[in-house]
């Protein structure tokens, strides 16, 4: 299934939020008309997503290492900011 237009516009806002004035979350209200929480589930549905991965690679595969570090902190018990022991 192809990306909807709404899709494209999550994976172009993840290129480049921080350019824009104030905090995120009132960005993604604004901008989607969703809240955080369902942002962030529609965000890692389409970091699976091959279409994502086509529109966009770059971003999804710096969103996927981001989000496998922080669940791999969660798993070990750590900080995601924490470097992993070794």
């Amino acid at each position: 299934m192809a990306l909807s237009d709404r899709d494209q516009a999550i994976l172009d806002f993840e290129r480049s939020w921080w350019t824009e004035p104030g905090p995120k979350e009132l960005a993604i209200r604004e901008r989607f008309d969703l809240s955080p929480t369902r942002y962030y589930q529609v965000l890692n549905e389409l970091l699976d997503s091959c279409d994502a991965m086509a529109y966009d690679p770059l971003v999804v595969r710096r969103l996927r290492r981001m989000r496998d570090r922080r669940r791999r902190a969660r798993f070990e018990g750590r900080p995601a900011s924490e470097p992993p022991s070794r």
